[in-house]
């Protein structure tokens, strides 16, 4: 199994960004997702989440109203839509998949961790 992020790269403030997460191996449909990032020198941090369905989501909360998820299950993909980015949002991205089927905020839910992308937001 597994599980990537992409679709970082570089912005000006802003200006906005569109992340996916990917599985090989198994059915993303299967698992709720979440994503987290992890700026230089900071402790990993929840970003938002969607349930297995793609009923229920949940974001931090200094981000609502800036980022969205959403999942398209045709094509088997969780996205992550980031809108007036800001330096501060500066930090490698990652989506992790969960067993269970709640838009969890822990990282303790989450089986399986993909590589990062690195997202970069210049003032």
């Amino acid at each position: 199994v597994q599980l990537q992020a992409f679709g970082g790269g570089s912005v000006q403030a802003g200006g906005s960004l569109r992340l996916s997460c990917a599985m090989s191996g198994r059915a993303l449909s299967r698992f709720a997702v979440g994503w987290f990032r992890q700026a230089p020198g900071q402790f990993r941090e929840f970003v938002a989440s969607i349930s297995t369905d793609g009923g229920s989501t949940n974001y931090a909360e200094s981000l609502k109203g800036r980022f969205t998820t959403s999942r398209d299950s045709a094509s088997r993909t969780v996205y992550l839509e980031m809108n007036s980015l800001e330096p501060e949002d500066t930090a490698v991205y990652y989506c992790a998949a969960s067993w269970v089927s709640g838009a969890s905020a822990t990282e303790t839910s989450y089986a399986f961790w993909g590589q990062g992308t690195q997202v970069t937001v210049s003032s």
